[in-house]
């Protein structure tokens, strides 16, 4: 019998153990030079796709809030014809983009090396869909879009590469991703880390981060050069520590992160049962477009449809109502589940933002640092990232609350039940001997 001991934690991780193994063989001059040369290639694909996300992440967000703007003169003209509009998303996906109907799913097997490449006409099947879905009134969002966009860059530029180095479709498809993020959000150190810790829930993607950091930058910069504007606030508020506000904000860092993770797992719920209970996709995405413009309309003329800005604005201002985290929360799991096209992270950010809002309101704590914490830490659980939402907080707000949103942000993730709103995430598994 050995008297090795046996490790208490094995990590079964596939693309962990093959890196390993190739660490173990000794390294060549020529082999050297070869991953020179590959990672000038990367740097090279990287800056342009940055380039090129950036440009349609400006084109895509301006026009979109121009829509939103429409929306919001005309609610009672558009908001009532959302049923329609779900119908007309469909037929068009069923008819002419099949092969472009999994959306984000496409682009995280990409990131996990599958052997299917994405159509390029995914690009503008998910941009006019997003723009449809938010003209007439879905409570949805535009990150989906804009990582969709840049992942799909990345993966086709990858075939360029791919013969040099077997993970090329992984790195750009990971670039791309954080290209869409920073050029749509113009966050890009939040984009980076997303980028690269969203894939696998617990370990970073660190093989990609000089292309990601290249491709985020540029994106971002390309973006506003174009004219789509940066979300910044001002918090210009003084925080003196008190055991009051530590223990309130230790109770905000776990109810938001039962929050972000209770919407990711009720999110894939909704998707699960309403494609058992409405069999028929064209019936699904009827009823949920009209349960969602009936109540939009019901409730303050849509102030829950689109992406939710309005009540970021408000949250920010302290002009909220006890529930508007609840039903934005309800109305943008139904847009998504039945088939409306967006994304969730600018919901969710509205979602934090009025609970925290709340929260400050309830304990007499100043009412935007909370909301504050809550945009940043409702998004983070609910895509089971950590370092992402730290640094969106940071880059949003200001580096002065570093240690609040670092707190926060990380009891937010570890009490989110590991759910997240992107069903592909991979999750390390660990198994104690």
């Amino acid at each position: 019998m050995s008297d090795k001991k046996k490790p208490d934690v094995i990590i079964i991780d596939p693309e962990s153990k093959k890196q390993t193994e190739q660490q173990k063989k000794p390294v060549t001059m020529g082999e050297r030079m070869r991953h020179v040369v590959t990672l000038a290639l990367f740097c090279v694909f990287a800056l342009l796709v940055g380039i090129a996300t950036g440009c349609l992440d400006a084109l895509f967000g301006i026009i979109l809030l121009k829509v939103s703007d429409i929306r919001e003169s005309f609610p009672y003209w558009l908001i009532p014809f959302l049923p329609a509009a779900g119908l007309l998303l469909y037929f068009m996906y069923d008819r002419f983009g099949k092969e472009t109907k999994e959306g984000m799913n496409l682009v995280f097997g990409q990131a996990q090396n599958s052997k299917t490449n994405i159509r390029l006409r995914l690009i503008p099947f998910v941009t006019l869909s997003t723009w449809i879905t938010h003209l007439f009134g879905g409570s949805a969002g535009r990150e989906g879009v804009a990582v969709q966009i840049g992942g799909t860059l990345g993966s086709f530029a990858s075939r360029y590469i791919d013969k040099r180095h077997a993970d090329a479709k992984r790195v750009m498809t990971i670039a791309g991703m954080a290209a869409g993020f920073a050029g749509l959000f113009r966050t890009p150190m939040a984009a980076v880390f997303f980028a690269s810790e969203v894939i696998c829930a617990g370990r970073l993607e660190v093989n990609a981060l000089l292309p990601a950091l290249i491709a985020a930058y540029v994106a971002s910069f390309v973006s506003g050069l174009l004219g789509l504007e940066r979300f910044t606030f001002d918090l210009g508020i003084d925080v003196e520590l008190s055991p009051v506000l530590i223990a309130v904000l230790c109770m905000s860092g776990i109810l938001f992160g039962i929050v972000g993770g209770g919407f990711a797992f009720l999110l894939r719920l909704a998707k699960k049962k309403l494609a058992v209970l409405l069999k028929n996709p064209y019936i699904r995405i009827a009823a949920g477009g009209a349960f969602v413009s009936v109540i939009s309309l019901l409730l303050y003329s849509g102030r829950y449809s689109g992406l939710g800005t309005n009540l970021i604005n408000d949250a920010l201002a302290g002009n909220v109502y006890y529930y508007d985290f609840i039903l934005k929360f309800i109305l943008t799991v139904v847009t998504i589940s039945v088939g409306f096209q967006g994304g969730e992270v600018t919901p969710l950010f509205a979602i934090g933002a009025t609970l925290g809002a709340v929260i400050g309101i309830i304990f007499n704590l100043p009412v935007v640092l909370f909301a504050a914490l809550g945009y940043a830490a409702v998004f983070g659980s609910a895509t089971n990232t950590l370092i992402a939402p730290m640094f969106i907080g940071i880059e949003v707000f200001g580096y002065r609350y570093t240690p609040y949103f670092f707190a926060v942000c990380a009891l937010a993730y570890i009490f989110n039940g590991n759910n997240s709103i992107y069903s592909k995430q991979r999750k390390i598994t660990i198994r104690h001997a």
